[in-house]
C-alpha cells in the first residue's frame, strides 16, 4: 500500500499554490507533448475521491479530467447512485498530462506525479477512494492485482487526516465499459452499477457525521 502520510515538497504550499505549481511542472518527459495539464476538478475537501489512469485528448484540450465518451459515462454511473460529480466527488488522475496516442502511462511518469497525488489526496481527505483502472490500482495498492479479481472489493489504508481508516475500492475503468457495453448480468458494466451501490451505501453511512 502507497503511504499516504508521507511528506511530500509540497506540504507547505496553498491549494492555490499547489495546484499552480503542478499546473507548471516539468518532471517528466510528458511535459512536452501535453496542452493542459489536468489537475483535477471537484470540491477539496470531499468524502469521495475517483482516481484515473490518465488524461486523453478532450482532458489534454479542456484541462478537465473525464470529459470525453468515457467520462459522460463515468457521470451517468455516478448519477445513477445520485452522486453529483460537481459537487460529491474530487475526481483526479495517476497522471496529469497526457500520454501520447493515449498510451498506458510509463512507471517513470507515474512516479513523477505520485508525490503530486500523495497531496491530494491528504488536502482532499476523501474517506472513499474509487481506483479506476490498473494503473490507478497498482499505484495506490503498490501490489501486482488485476482489476478483474480487485474490483468491488474493499482495501483500508490507515491516514493521518481522520481516526478511522480510508477505503478503498478498485472499480472498472469507464472506457473498459465502453468496449464492453453489455448490461447482461455479471457482465463488466453491471457489476460496476452493482459496486456504486455499495459505494452509495458506504457513503450514506459517513454522512451523518461530517467529520472531514
Amino acid at each position: 500500500m502507497l503511504n499516504l502520510n508521507q511528506q511530500t515538497p509540497y506540504d507547505t504550499l496553498t491549494i492555490d499554490s499547489f495546484k499552480a505549481t503542478v499546473q507548471s511542472c516539468q518532471h517528466c518527459d510528458l511535459c512536452h507533448t501535453r496542452t493542459h495539464v489536468v489537475f483535477g476538478s471537484g470540491p477539496i475537501p470531499c468524502n469521495l475521491m475517483i482516481i484515473g489512469e490518465g488524461p486523453g485528448e478532450q482532458e489534454d484540450l479542456q484541462s478537465l479530467p473525464f470529459v470525453g465518451r468515457a467520462g459522460k459515462l463515468l457521470t451517468k454511473i455516478l448519477e445513477s447512485v445520485s452522486i453529483n460529480r460537481d459537487t460529491d466527488v474530487f475526481i483526479a488522475n495517476t497522471v496529469k498530462c497526457r500520454p501520447p496516442n493515449n498510451r498506458t502511462p510509463l512507471q517513470s511518469e507515474i512516479d513523477s506525479c505520485k508525490p503530486y497525488l500523495i497531496r491530494q489526496i491528504q488536502l482532499v481527505k476523501p474517506k472513499i477512494l474509487l481506483l479506476l483502472g490498473s494503473p490507478s490500482l497498482k499505484t495506490i495498492l503498490e501490489e501486482p492485482l488485476t482489476i478483474t479479481k480487485t474490483r468491488g472489493k474493499w482495501y483500508k489504508a490507515v491516514v493521518d487526516y481522520m481516526a478511522d481508516p480510508l477505503y478503498i475500492m478498485p472499480l472498472f475503468h469507464p472506457s473498459y465499459l465502453l468496449r464492453n457495453a453489455s448490461k447482461e448480468e455479471g457482465k463488466p458494466k453491471w457489476l460496476t452499477w452493482q459496486d456504486m451501490k455499495e459505494v452509495k451505501s458506504a457513503l450514506s453511512f459517513y454522512a451523518p457525521s461530517n467529520v472531514l
